[in-house]
């Protein structure tokens, strides 16, 4: 807002704007009459030209406090206002020559100061922008002729800005008291209510006879009844909702606060009594169980041990493959001494957030401590003992071990708590957590041999209806390399075999048929196999089993079947007497004759033009023995007692030596089955026989078809 300070008496501080409005007051008072007859002409010219209309506000000398003001001073100020010009450069009067001394300008100033006060604020030497309608100010210049005013004139004469001025000039009120916003109006307007129609005016504007106005009563009260209702029914809906939702807010609120990351505590913190397992109830791992037995007098009589000055591992950790009981073990520990057990998985310390893992540590370790004696089991131990790396994937993952550590074996003692940790990868745990006085007992749990899987196997039958006549030992001795748990598995596949079959009790068929399932996969009945195939396969089976019950050191055969099986047609199985802990080379030799039993018997039958691709797996498994017994046993004289473990690396000359041996040996074993075979033609061809008839034959019933009897019993 520009402004002027002008020292008068009294002194006064004045808008120009308003000054500029107050003019007409001021020719009033001055009392001029060429003043009167110029407003007069003024008044003319609006009349003849409606585009010169426009309402201006109006202020008198009240409001621009210069009521006080005589008519010298009033002259003084106009003179002090309106700076005076030359003779030369006054302009002329109105209606002299068709010329006025007012000029319009269309153009915009460059500045926003000049386009809006009609001049700039620097030197007086742009020109002149007036109105277009002529105001008090300039009719009184007019007739004084020496007071030229520097009024703005906006340069914008569009349709817009020329209807606008028209309508401001007739419809816009005038408003003295202030200016109040459309927005403010709304809201200064809000809480009155809208004026509400009686029943009685709204009977006599309806212009209802008088006879319906009872019922027109009657049915607005019903209606405003059922509106009233409904808006019941919707405020208490609307109240239940309400309440449902700060429920489930405060149900949410309770579920995140036992969030492992609010509270950095689970469930598996709580002690577990193991009364009901024992060491009785773990089978074909006595090693371990002995091992794990000082662990169990620790537990109930410590004093026995510290009377001596002795001390007991802080922890043990069992190392074996999947399923061979290591939990168990675990749980039999506890079990035996009848101290509270702590579980508790690797994984269960890894989380997103940072700490949770080491707070988790902390509180398990604080609560076993608290209720010692105690065993805490560590399952999976390699997810959270893993070795101390830097990983920009987690770059906290550290800090639940080096907890784990210092509970463990650190400057508070946790006297009478036992960990036992399990893994399946021993060499991935960092070598802090193994070190003598954390993990100082390694226990190794390794798959059962042959007396503990039949252990394991009597222990199972037990738990189901079986036939008294079921030898364990033989399913034990065709299950080398099962676990505990595959043993279990096995059981129960046999159980449900049994269950589909509708038999009451299981017997030794459905044993062997779960141990073929899990061996070789399910049978595939639905296969359709040509005449040509069964018989090629039949002969070929049959080679395999001649070659077996007729070679000196090769291992027993247990069954013999063409039915297919998982990716094989047929196959052959054989039962060792008892575990090998080493083999010899004879009995080397005979499994690679076995091998070669099926591609033999496939060229003496049907030539050499028409053998088949089923002996591959064959020729892979004796091909295997061969390169064992050149490279890493020291079986062949050429090459003698020196082993080669990586072939890549030896020169050209012993890389063909050696392979030249491997295949002396496979040609030797062929030509060995080939003469067998020979040797029992009639027996080979009756044992294919009756494959093709029963498809499946046991060890005893093979031995019946070799001795010429027959199978009619079965």
């Amino acid at each position: 807002m520009f402004s002027l300070t002008m020292t008068v008496q009294p002194q006064v501080t004045v808008p120009l704007s308003h000054l500029l409005n107050v003019l007409h007051s001021l020719k009033s008072s001055v009392g001029s009459s060429s003043s009167a007859t110029s407003k007069s002409r003024i008044h003319k010219e609006h009349a003849s030209d409606p585009e010169l209309h426009c309402s201006e506000p109006m202020w008198n000398l009240r409001e621009l406090g210069l009521s006080d003001l005589g008519a010298q001073q009033l002259d003084e100020l106009v003179n002090r206002v309106l700076p005076r010009l030359s003779p030369q450069e006054a302009p002329l009067p109105f209606g002299i020559s068709g010329q006025t001394a007012w000029r319009t300008s269309h153009l915009s100033t460059p500045s926003f100061f000049h386009n809006k006060h009609g001049f700039s604020c620097g030197p007086m030497s742009a020109p002149v922008f007036s109105r277009q309608h002529p105001l008090s100010l300039q009719s009184v210049c007019t007739e004084l002729q020496h007071y030229p005013v520097w009024v703005q004139s906006r340069g914008f004469k569009t349709l817009r800005s020329k209807t606008r001025r028209l309508q401001s000039a007739f419809d816009r009120p005038i408003e003295s008291e202030g200016f109040t916003p459309s927005f403010m109006k709304g809201f200064l307007t809000r809480d009155k209510g809208i004026e509400v129609e009686s029943l009685d005016s709204m009977l006599k504007s309806k212009n209802i006879p008088d006879g319906q106005q009872d019922a027109f009563k009657r049915g607005f009260a019903e209606g405003f009844l059922k509106a009233q209702a409904l808006t019941q029914r919707t405020q208490d809906s609307l109240r239940r909702t309400r309440l449902i939702l700060l429920v489930l807010l405060l149900v949410g609120l309770y579920g995140i606060s036992k969030t492992p990351f609010i509270s950095g505590l689970d469930s598996a913190v709580d002690p577990v009594q193991m009364k009901n397992v024992t060491f009785e109830h773990v089978k074909g791992v006595e090693e371990a169980k002995n091992e794990l037995q000082e662990v169990v007098e620790f537990l109930k009589n410590p004093q026995k041990f510290t009377a001596l000055g002795g001390k007991l591992p802080k922890g043990v950790l069992l190392v074996g493959p999947p399923g061979t009981g290591k939990t168990l073990l675990a749980r039999a520990v506890a079990g035996e001494a009848d101290v509270p057990f702590y579980y508790a998985s690797g994984s269960e310390f890894d989380e997103m957030f940072v700490g949770v893992g080491a707070s988790r540590i902390r509180n398990l370790f604080r609560e076993a401590k608290g209720n010692a004696p105690c065993v805490i089991f560590i399952d999976e131990l390699d997810s959270v003992g893993g070795k101390r790396i830097e990983s920009p994937m987690h770059p906290y993952s550290r800090q639940t071990i080096n907890q784990l550590l210092a509970e463990m074996d650190g400057f508070k003692p946790n006297e009478g708590v036992i960990i036992i940790g399990a893994t399946n990868f021993p060499e991935a745990l960092d070598n802090a957590l193994i070190r003598p006085g954390r993990f100082d007992m390694q226990v190794t749990v390794p798959k059962p041999d042959v007396k503990g899987r039949t252990e394991i196997l009597n222990w199972y039958l037990k738990k189901i209806k079986v036939d008294p006549a079921i030898e364990a030992n033989i399913i034990a001795r065709g299950t080398v390399g099962f676990s505990g748990a595959d043993l279990e598995n096995l059981v129960n596949q046999a159980a449900l075999k049994a269950a589909v079959d509708g038999k009451d009790m299981v017997t030794m068929k459905e044993l062997e048929f779960a141990k073929d399932k899990i061996l070789m996969g399910p049978e595939r009945r639905s296969a359709e196999i040509d005449k040509k195939n069964k018989l090629i396969t039949a002969y070929h089976e049959s080679g395999h089993a001649i070659v077996a019950y007729y070679t000196k050191d090769a291992m027993p055969i247990n069954k013999a079947t063409i039915m297919p099986r998982g990716p094989s047609l047929g196959h052959v199985s054989m039962l060792p007497e008892n575990d090998r802990w080493s083999e010899t080379r004879s009995q080397l030799l005979a499994q690679m004759d076995v091998s070669m039993g099926g591609r033999v018997a496939e060229e003496i039958i049907f030539g050499r033009e028409y053998i088949t691709t089923g002996a591959s797996s064959d020729f892979d498994s004796a091909t295997k023995i061969a390169k064992l017994m050149v490279t890493r046993f020291g079986m062949c004289e050429k090459l003698g007692v020196m082993t080669y473990a990586d072939m890549t690396q030896q020169s050209p000359e012993t890389q063909a030596a050696v392979e030249q041996e491997v295949r002396v040996l496979l040609k030797e074993s062929y030509e060995r089955a080939k003469a067998l075979l020979k040797s029992h033609a009639k027996e080979h061809k009756s044992l294919a026989d009756a494959l093709l008839m029963y498809e499946t034959l046991d060890a005893k019933e093979i031995q019946l078809v070799l001795e010429g009897k027959n199978l009619e019993t079965r």
